[in-house]
């Protein structure tokens, strides 16, 4: 009996044993779109090749069929775990006594038609099944005062947009009849006694043809460039996602796009550090104004603000300005704070007059700020 060697059907689709559906999905897709028989007229390579791809994706595309093939391959195992049967649904049939090879008998091999029963619906449903377009992303870069304040970006982007030759539907011109099976949306194959009626492959069952837009190869979608304004709102930071509703790719068949996500990086600021909605800078004071206390100006977002300094502030003190931070993008209305880290300034001895005061006030304030120091370290 002669056999004949069948590809796999992971190399006819070009991708991994271990490809997600989507993978799989876009790799069928596109090269059915390559070997569609009304785009090669008369090519019958092409058709067959085609065929094959259908049935390959069939099958990788069911998550019981992909796991049984993943297990023996083409040899469905049949009673026993012998090969010789094939298992629809929650019944089981014995096909032992027909011929399961290619080309022993008069007609195709049961494997044939079996490949061809499944293979015609799930290309129908792939070919008719509405599905939403994907989103996309693209990272932008502001300055610290845009993401306070809020901006406008002009943005230029490449994105999948519905065809308008066909509007979307992929297809163009009156659908004519069937060729293949009359218009009836099937076909009749027989192997030795039996008869099958098979869902036609060329129309997927619906009996009519229409041709695909060449335009777009019947996906219904063209990649275009669009320039879009994009509105940042206040207070987002490095990594925050801003969604605009209905700019991703278009969808198939009429379902709806995709979104844009717009991914802010935003720039640093020399006298601003940022910690979410926190502001956090650092301000000299002389040592007279540490001491006494005292009242200063210091920089915030909103221009200068008054800072009561209370007597006693040692460098390094943290004092809080309440709502002078980032706008909340989470919370509208509310802000963060300001910590202002004072650091002060010990004046330089620069002449005998300014020594002799700091003596004085040695003498006056004797103070030890390490008596304890040594304590401390064999606690």
């Amino acid at each position: 009996m002669a056999t004949s060697t069948k590809q796999d059907y992971y190399e006819l689709l070009g991708v991994s044993r271990k490809a997600a559906q989507k993978e799989i999905r876009q790799a069928y897709r596109k090269l059915a779109r390559k070997y569609h028989p009304d785009l090669n007229p008369g090519d019958k390579s092409s058709e067959e090749k085609f065929k094959q791809v259908q049935e390959a994706y069939d099958v990788l595309s069911d998550s019981k069929k992909r796991q049984t093939y993943d297990q023996f391959g083409f040899e469905t195992p049949g009673a026993g775990g012998a090969p010789g049967g094939a298992d629809f649904g929650e019944a089981h049939f014995d096909f032992g006594g027909f011929d399961f090879g290619g080309g022993g008998g008069a007609g195709p091999s049961f494997r044939d038609l079996f490949s061809q029963y499944f293979r015609g619906g799930a290309a129908a449903e792939a070919r008719s099944r509405p599905e939403p377009g994907s989103s996309l992303e693209y990272q932008i870069e502001i300055t610290f005062w845009e993401a306070v304040h809020g901006t406008v970006k002009k943005l230029t982007i490449a994105r999948l947009d519905a065809c308008t030759d066909c509007r979307g539907t992929g297809t163009v011109g009156q659908p004519q009849t069937c060729t293949a099976c009359g218009g009836t949306g099937q076909v009749t194959q027989t192997s030795g006694r039996m008869r099958f009626n098979l869902t036609c492959t060329r129309c997927g069952g619906t009996g009519r043809i229409r041709n695909l837009c060449r335009l777009c190869g019947g996906d219904g979608r063209v990649r275009r460039v669009d320039t879009i304004d994009v509105r940042i709102p206040a207070g987002v930071q490095t990594g925050s996602r801003v969604r605009v509703p209905g700019r991703g790719n278009a969808g198939t068949a009429g379902a709806p796009p995709g979104d844009l996500y717009i991914i802010t990086e935003v720039q640093p600021h020399s006298f601003f550090e940022r910690r979410g909605d926190d502001l956090y800078t650092v301000v000299p004071i002389t040592v007279t104004e540490a001491a006494l206390g005292a009242k200063i100006e210091v920089p915030t977002l909103d221009g200068r603000s008054l800072l009561r300094i209370p007597p006693g502030t040692n460098s390094g003190q943290k004092l809080r300005l309440r709502d002078k931070g980032i706008p909340s993008l989470r919370q509208p209305g509310s802000r963060g704070h300001q910590y202002v880290e004072l650091q002060v300034i010990v004046p330089k001895p620069v002449d005998e007059r300014v020594r002799e005061l700091l003596r004085e006030l040695d003498r006056l304030a004797p103070e030890d700020p390490r008596k304890d120091l040594f304590e401390r370290t064999k606690a």
